[in-house]
């Protein structure tokens, strides 16, 4: 069916997937008023045609393409807030809009805010947060972007293993390493961990440093508690009053997250709990509130705002033959919310 590209108009894929012009248009655009159905077999039709609609291509060459979109998890997270702060810096920098999207770690909504900067007609995409452990769930979202990225969009992502795309990826595995051995070298033998969903590749991943942590030490991870919540301050305050309930002796809570540890913090003050004389609360990303806690958080540090500058630097370069890929440090912070166990 592929014929040469440079011949190939918006007509023939309409013809060929047996629609109207209007309705192959908004298909590829991502516009509404087309079914998902009507549209999916659309853009199918044009990757197996090889068409691709040049705007983005056009746009970049003339200079008027002066918006980029970024697409997070969770906008109120300071994860992300910091995020956006290295990319609105660019952005900024650049002379360009820059739109934000928050999806709420849904797949399908990520890939209809996708969909909607597709038709809003940006110059480039950064999408922040963590991919997911199923290939399923983020399939439609790296078709979309290849597609994008081959009529001449730009896409870098943050976090993100499999869309074959420029990336700037934390090292949550040497991070969850790091605060495990931390908690280890203290003399915590009976610890919980509060986590997000782990359909997420960043929980996996982070978990992955913690498992190690105990086997470098000779222990067995596996009977560790690992409460899973939402990765949100909300999810931290459910995990620590799970943990509390179901696992009073803990010396020791983890959070895959500083929301969630802050979300922990909160809990075992309102119940009396001291930090860190009763029990001790690491995080993960240092966020910036981080440090003014009572008590100080200890926490990896991930240079949150850097990842967001170099996401945006990635995507406006010039497209690379294979996807680029920087890897962002995380340094274990030490401060007043750990201490050893008590006697």
């Amino acid at each position: 069916m592929e014929r040469n590209r440079t011949t190939l108009r918006l007509q023939d894929v309409a013809t060929e997937a047996g629609v109207s012009i209007a309705t192959a248009s908004r298909s590829l655009s991502g516009a509404p008023g087309v079914s998902e159905a009507v549209a999916e077999r659309v853009r199918e039709v044009a990757r197996q045609m090889g068409y691709v609609a040049n705007v983005h291509a056009r746009s970049l060459a003339a200079g008027t393409s002066r918006s980029v979109g970024l697409v997070v998890h969770e906008i109120g997270d300071p994860y992300f807030a910091e995020i956006a702060t290295g990319v609105l810096r660019v952005g900024a920098r650049e002379g360009l809009t820059v739109q934000i999207c928050h999806t709420g770690r849904d797949s399908e909504r990520e890939l209809d805010q996708i969909r909607m900067l597709v038709a809003n007609r940006v110059g480039a995409i950064v999408v922040a947060g963590s991919g997911f452990v199923d290939p399923a769930l983020q399939a439609a979202a790296k078709s979309d972007l290849q597609a994008y990225r081959a009529a001449g969009g730009r896409v870098a992502v943050i976090g993100r293993h499999h869309l074959g795309v420029d990336a700037v990826l934390p090292d949550n595995v040497g991070g969850g390493r790091a605060v495990a051995e931390h908690l280890l070298d203290l003399g915590h033998r009976r610890m919980a961990i509060a986590t997000g969903s782990r359909q997420l590749t960043t929980i996996v991943d982070r978990l992955a440093g913690v498992a190690e942590a105990f086997a470098g030490a000779g222990l067995d991870f596996s009977g560790v508690p690992v409460v899973e919540a939402e990765f949100t301050r909300a999810g931290g305050k459910l995990a620590a009053e799970r943990i509390l309930a179901d696992h009073p002796e803990v010396t020791a809570v983890l959070a895959l997250n500083d929301d969630m540890a802050i979300g922990i913090l909160s809990v075992l003050r309102a119940r009396g709990i001291r930090v860190p004389e009763q029990v001790s609360v690491a995080g993960f990303d240092d966020v910036t509130v981080a440090q003014d806690l009572a008590p100080s958080l200890t926490t990896v540090r991930l240079p949150m705002v850097d990842m967001g500058e170099q996401a945006l630097e990635l995507a406006l370069r010039d497209p690379a033959v294979r996807p680029r890929r920087r890897v962002a440090g995380a340094d274990l912070v030490v401060r007043d919310s750990t201490a050893p166990p008590p006697a």
